[in-house]
């Protein structure tokens, strides 16, 4: 008995044993095979990947993937039977009549290599390489690199490096994404990406089912023509493209160790890059694509070409006009000759048109490639093959051209052929320019002249009357300048809406109104005056903003308001009604705001009480919508510096509009940013390029309107604030409580109680995403208002993961404590700047 209980415990020993020693570390050789259920799987050697038959948690389904083995958030990067799952958890993988095969429970197939043919009798074995590709080869074949089967060459909806994307000329073998189902759902989606070269040269094109939704443009030399897919240069990424007789391929690599990077075509059709950061223990979304209006398909339809830095986006070539039909694009205005007298319009810095008719000969240059496009009658346009060394190569098109963008800091030149009529009418418009601009110069010269006559002389007779002072001069001065700027306004918009006209109202009428400024009607106080609330005889409701007589800023302040606001007019930008100059009185009249301010509603306990999440996602929507006004859709391109809570104010309907354009500064269109040696602005909501360097531009806008999501998403204030973990700020304190995963605790407690749904909770989370993106510390990191706008409003649009926002300027270090100081302080450095200088300029 003694002999036989040590024969079952061995026996015994040996079953428990078998399932883990059946398979090797990263190799599955034709006597072994691999067991749904067993919790066996297969391990690259040097513990990068794993493969195995997983389920996802909504589905009883069982797929056979490789993962990422060191990475604790599982990410799927190869599925084999997507399309054919295993109905339950009996299946087996092995190796079978020299394929690797997939039987479900009754031992049918679901699931093959399909190769055919082979060495009968040599034995195959299965391994798992440390890229990530699953390979079937001979096991005694000395060279390691030959493969019988990989998985490389048959992609599910990611691209791992040294994947290949693209084409296999000798085989025929076209390697593309296609997405999952959706995210619990790995079978093959909708959406697809793929390297095209039939249609002329290499570039990528996204579908969905048999539509196209993007296209990247065509290759040119050295990059495609959005610089998809990191074609600019990241310090652990290098890329390589291939094409030539045998391949037309684009792979990438990764040139740091432990470093894990991965491009995924998703669910929703979006191409995205995420690069695993250790540290946060999160994958982060570097770029994705499509990323605006301008990357969809055809958008702008025939000789239509997509510019985000126009309202609307869609733009005419020259010598085009929108159709009048309801096919969109645009149509010629003069037919081609084809007779040697047309001529060519230059477009620079755009994506070249989709390339379905054209003909490329990459042996000779622009002169000629323009010499042969004039000879042929169906050739619309050329361009320059490859843009490296000065331009080679000719591409012409034939055919309507279309799917063009304009890319401010890439594309190449296009040439558009025109008739001569087309020419000869720029050159002519070009002319007249020029001649009404001389004589409008010399007009204004002489007005300036006689002005300036009539004024002396007009000093001279008050001189014999009364001495003059400081005072009248300025207010002369005003007054002139500002009865200009409403007559200019006025005529320049050709407005017959009494509404609009901007009234120099008598001093005495505005007192009445306010009651003789009492106390009783102040409404509140600012840094260059106190506001005061009235009602004109006729009943009108009026906000008076009385400027301090002792603010040697006063002066510009006003001049630069009602000179700026006078050409705004927007349903979220307050309206300026008119101004009033009198002895030393500088005063502005806008419409009056029944809600006040909206720093009195989300700082203070009662107000902010009814403020509900819709109410605040409301009031967001309407600061962006004003602020993309100022930025791209009215007639000038205006910067704000000084949006805050203060300065948005809120009517009957809680409507938002943005105020206080004292500070404002106007750029020109190809401005990118300007330089100011008197910083003017609010702490807490001034970017640091701003505050420490002068430099603002639109995303010094952006910054301030982020500071502002985060304090209508928390209820707190950005400056002043203060917790038990001695955050600097609240940007230190939402972005410690974003990389730690609490965001609930970002939250005013009001939000929390009145925003029960999914969908809010998501909303809430997107829109404190967004605002740490407008906070980013790098300006060029931010996006623009335009980009923030689509970013709120969609529900499906992927956004980018933030970076560490500029939350290190404004708090003295003496604020803190010792021991605050020197712990947990290690990703910023407190700088301090004094602001001794306010300018309207």
């Amino acid at each position: 008995m003694r002999s036989m209980s040590n024969y079952d415990r061995l026996y015994t020993l040996v079953l428990i044993m078998l399932p883990a020693l059946s398979i090797s570390t990263n190799t599955l050789s034709s006597t072994e095979s691999l067991t749904v259920g067993s919790n066996e799987t297969i391990v690259s050697s040097g513990e990068i990947f794993e493969l195995g038959f997983f389920n996802l948690p909504s589905s009883s389904r069982w797929y056979l993937g490789i993962w990422y083995k060191k990475i604790p958030a599982r990410a799927y990067v190869w599925v084999a039977n997507r399309d054919n799952p295993l109905s339950n958890s009996n299946g087996t993988l092995r190796i079978s009549d020299n394929n690797l095969v997939i039987f479900d429970q009754s031992g049918t197939p679901v699931w093959s290599t399909n190769r055919t043919g082979g060495h009968a009798g040599s034995p195959l074995v299965a391994e798992l390489l440390d890229n990530g590709n699953f390979v079937l080869r001979h096991l005694n074949n000395s060279d390691q690199d030959v493969f019988l089967w990989q998985s490389f060459d048959f992609l599910t909806d990611t691209l791992l490096p040294e994947m290949k994307l693209g084409w296999d000329r000798k085989t025929g073998l076209n390697r593309h994404l296609r997405s999952w189902r959706n995210p619990d759902d790995p079978s093959s989606g909708d959406f697809s990406t793929k390297l095209e070269t039939t249609r002329g040269f290499p570039e990528f094109y996204a579908w969905n089912k048999d539509e196209i939704i993007y296209r990247s443009g065509p290759w040119s030399g050295n990059r495609f023509g959005s610089d998809v897919l990191d074609m600019k240069p990241i310090d652990y990424l290098g890329f390589n493209f291939t094409a030539d007789n045998e391949h037309v391929t684009y792979s990438y690599r990764i040139t740091k160790p432990d470093v894990y990077s991965r491009v995924i075509l998703s669910s929703a059709g979006l191409l995205q890059r995420f690069t695993w950061f250790e540290t946060e223990q999160s994958w982060r979304q570097l770029w994705y694509l499509p990323r605006d209006l301008c990357d969809d398909y055809r958008e702008c339809g025939d000789y239509g070409y997509c510019d985000l830095n126009t309202s609307p986006v869609c733009n005419c070539v020259q010598g085009f006009e929108t159709r009048n039909n309801q096919t969109g694009g645009c149509a010629r205005k003069t037919r081609l000759s084809c007779g040697g007298k047309d001529g060519f319009v230059r477009l620079k810095k755009m994506k070249l048109p989709d390339t379905t008719v054209t003909v490329v000969d990459s042996g000779v240059g622009l002169k000629e490639c323009e010499e042969r496009c004039l000879k042929d009658c169906n050739c619309t346009a050329f361009a320059n093959m490859d843009i490296r060394n000065g331009g080679s190569g000719c591409v012409i098109w034939k055919g309507d051209i279309f799917d063009i963008r304009n890319f401010p800091n890439g594309g190449q030149d296009l040439y558009v052929r025109l008739a001569a009529a087309d020419l000869v009418d720029k050159r002519g418009k070009r002319g007249k320019i020029i001649a009404l601009s001389i004589g409008v110069t010399i007009f204004l010269l002489l007005c300036f002249i006689i002005f300036r006559f009539w004024k002396k002389k007009q000093k001279r007779s008050i001189a014999i009357q009364t001495p003059i002072v400081d005072q009248g001069r300025i207010e002369d001065s005003l007054m002139n300048e500002l009865a200009i700027t409403s007559r200019r306004y006025i005529s320049r918009e050709n407005k017959t809406d009494d509404d609009l006209e901007l009234s120099l109202m008598e001093f005495e009428v505005v007192a009445l109104a306010t009651n003789n400024f009492s106390n009783a009607n102040k409404l509140g106080r600012g840094g260059f005056g106190t506001v005061y609330k009235g009602r004109l005889l006729d009943g009108k409701e009026i906000a008076v903003k009385r400027l301090s007589k002792m603010s040697l800023q006063g002066t510009d302040e006003f001049k630069n308001e009602v000179k700026l606001i006078a050409r705004l007019q927007h349903i979220n930008l307050v309206r300026l009604i008119g101004c009033c100059i009198d002895k030393g009185e500088k005063m502005l009249i806008y419409e009056y705001l029944e809600n006040l301010s909206l720093d009195s509603h989300i700082f203070e306990i009662t107000r902010r009480s009814n403020l509900n999440w819709q109410m605040r996602f409301d009031i967001t929507n309407g600061i962006a919508r004003g602020l993309v006004y100022l930025h791209r859709d009215s007639r000038f391109m205006i910067i704000h510096r000084d949006l805050k809570a203060s300065n948005v104010l809120l009517d009957k309907n809680m409507t938002p509009k943005i105020s206080d354009f004292g500070m404002a500064r106007i750029f020109g269109r190809d401005d990118a940013e300007a330089n100011t040696r008197k910083v003017v602005g609010t702490y807490g909501y001034m970017s640091p390029e701003y505050a420490m360097d002068g430099i603002f531009s639109m995303k010094s806008d952006v910054f301030s309107f982020g500071v502002l999501l985060l304090e209508i998403i928390s209820g707190k204030k950005n400056n002043g604030f203060y917790n038990s973990n001695h955050d600097l700020n609240l940007l230190a304190f939402v972005w410690r409580k974003w990389k730690e995963g609490k965001w609930l605790e970002i939250l005013d407690p009001i939000i929390i109680d009145s925003s029960s749904s999914t969908c809010q909770a998501h909303e809430i989370l997107r829109c404190i995403q967004i605002g740490l993106l407008c906070v980013q510390e790098r300006a060029e990191d931010r996006p623009v208002m335009a980009s923030v706008m689509v970013m709120i409003g969609s529900e499906t649009m992927a956004i980018p993961e933030p970076k560490r926002p500029g939350f290190c300027v404004g708090r003295n270090p003496l604020e803190i404590d010792s021991s605050s100081s020197t712990q947990g302080n290690d990703e910023c450095t407190v700088n301090q700047v004094t602001l001794s200088v306010i300018d309207a300029r």
